[in-house]
């Protein structure tokens, strides 16, 4: 295999030995998947989900290809607008440098942001490192009790994403109902391998499941599978429109409601 240059992932290397960290209540949850899968609506969810019932809680977003945030929630629902490239410009990734670079909600008191911002991309700030991308995840282990990571499809190039899925101590796997997703899963995950990756912490997921496709077909085209989330147009319309942390009320998104209540309950 050839492995890009900076990647974690290269040929006849050991992973580095890390140090055990004490776990501070709920844990990190990381969320990753196919393409289109449904990562930042799922992750976006969950962490509200979280903050409504007065969880502190931090949502990661790791894409630096297309920064997530502006999907989320519109400007004026900032209190702080900050970068989570600021803080990969610093030397040394400290509890205090993260806590300064959080984006916070006016509405939502409990749940804080990290994430590249409107027009960013990978090339505004220095690129992480694998160093900074442990600092930046164990930093927010102190910090709150609750962190989500949304990380990005294309582990093998983004170090922050290939980092939070060996550091999360849960790990949802997302996969549409379709071979692309199987193909694309099947490809990525002998990069896990290359680093010991623990699959016994990660949970299965159907994502966005159409009212069309039988549970036999389900379990044909992806296996055995913990959760299934199933299709709402209320949440598409959300996310088409930037207002991720808007409730859902529709009759259509009762059952998406109750499969993330469940997930919340077995992961933390």
């Amino acid at each position: 295999m050839n492995f890009l240059k900076g990647s974690l992932f290269r040929r006849n290397t050991e992973p580095e030995e890390l140090e055990p960290m004490e776990e501070s209540g709920g844990g990190i949850l990381a969320v990753w998947g196919s393409p289109g899968c449904g990562k930042t609506v799922t992750a976006v969810k969950i962490a509200k989900h979280l903050a409504d019932q007065k969880k502190n809680t931090v949502l990661l977003l790791c894409d630096m290809t297309a920064p997530m945030m502006p999907c989320i929630c519109p400007p004026s629902e900032l209190e702080v607008d900050k970068s989570l490239g600021s803080i990969f410009a610093a030397q040394h990734i400290s509890v205090n440098l993260i806590k300064h670079n959080l984006t916070t909600l006016k509405r939502l008191p409990h749940l804080t942001m990290l994430g590249l911002r409107k027009k960013e991309n990978e090339y505004t700030y220095a690129p992480c490192t694998k160093q900074q991308a442990e600092d930046l995840i164990r930093g927010l282990r102190e910090i709150v009790p609750y962190v989500v990571i949304d990380c990005s499809s294309y582990i093998a190039n983004d170090i922050l994403s290939a980092v939070a899925l060996m550091e999360a101590d849960s790990v949802l796997q997302l996969a549409s109902c379709d071979l692309k997703s199987v193909g694309y899963l099947s490809s990525q995950l002998p990069l896990l391998g290359e680093l010991k990756w623990d699959k016994d912490k990660q949970y299965r997921v159907a994502s966005n499941i159409k009212p069309f496709q039988a549970a036999d077909r389900i379990g044909q085209v992806l296996g055995s599978v913990v959760f299934r989330l199933p299709y709402s147009q209320e949440l598409e319309e959300q996310y088409l429109a930037g207002e991720l942390l808007a409730d859902l009320s529709m009759k259509d998104s009762r059952a998406f409601r109750k499969e993330i209540d469940r997930i919340c309950e077995e992961v933390f």
